[in-house]
């Protein structure tokens, strides 16, 4: 029975889902399996990935990430209800042979639910070990530094970043899914703060990196990129903020949108249209 899942979601990026595939180790047997939920029916690329451990699950459409995410944690449950799922973006890859690591670190630290990796970009800089979070006002940092100790083979966190966070399924009683309210963007950090609300303990560790091309999928269409931001960032506020913060919120992001429409259209637009789409579902439902 294969313990270790990677678990990712494509959209257009079968390119970069070769390297990534490229970067993990041969294996003569079942150690590990990759599961590609396909959010681009158009990319037939994808189909030219020969390998005899990955599975392509077709998504027929272009679900948001967080619904992607539940299709192939579902169907990793349904294979194995206790392995570890090590969901990773097909922009980030791997330098150095670390999937060995991962079943023997989880034996030892059983009480992990979910666990972050270090994240760093291509010149070798830390771009998320982890994340913080305020209540009430809902504010969020990431953690870009490792401590100087680092005798401890994790750090708890509030939050980790979903570009390469693994769940150890054998602590969820049913199969964890991600709020599809989110179609991109914040999901990650409502997963852990829901899971870290019922007593699930998040850590990130300094063992294990990946490298994360931030901007190569994000940025190919500025428009889109901070509409679904924008809209996600309300959900999140509405969800883990209190009533003051989100008024505040809302009369800053409309005012902050209508300069940019001015002096950055595409980005102001954006963020114009996943303000309007906010507000269209939350007054009809």
């Amino acid at each position: 029975m294969v313990n270790l899942y990677f678990l990712t979601v494509n959209y257009n990026s079968s390119s970069l889902l070769a390297r990534l595939l490229e970067s993990l180790p041969e294996q003569d047997n079942d150690k590990y399996q990759v599961v590609v939920v396909n959010n681009s029916p158009e990319d037939r690329e994808l189909l030219k990935l020969d390998d005899q451990h990955l599975k392509i699950i077709e998504a027929n459409c272009n679900l948001g990430f967080g619904k992607a995410c539940n299709v192939g944690l579902n169907w990793i449950n349904n294979q194995n209800d206790q392995a570890i799922v090590w969901l990773i973006n097909p922009d980030a890859y791997f330098e150095q042979e670390v999937v060995k690591t991962i079943l023997p670190f989880f034996e030892k630290h059983s009480e992990i639910s979910i666990l972050g990796t270090t994240v760093i970009d291509s010149a070798g800089e830390i771009t998320s070990a982890g994340g913080t979070f305020t209540s009430g006002s809902a504010a969020i940092k990431i953690i870009n530094t490792l401590p100087n100790d680092l005798s401890q083979d994790y750090i708890k966190t509030d939050w980790v970043s979903g570009c390469s966070l693994l769940i150890n399924c054998k602590n969820f009683s049913q199969c964890p899914q991600f709020c599809d309210r989110y179609f991109l963007y914040y999901e990650d950090l409502d997963f852990c703060l829901r899971y870290g609300l019922q007593g699930h303990q998040i850590a990130v560790t300094p063992l294990i990196e990946i490298v994360h091309d931030a901007t190569s999928i994000t940025n190919r269409n500025i428009f889109q990129k901070y509409k679904h931001i924008t809209h996600s960032y309300l959900i999140h506020i509405e969800k883990h903020g209190n009533y003051s913060t989100f008024i505040i919120t809302n009369i800053r992001i409309l005012l902050n949108t209508l300069r940019l429409v001015v002096i950055k259209p595409h980005q102001g637009w954006g963020k114009l249209t996943g303000f309007y789409n906010y507000w269209r579902i939350r007054i009809l439902h």
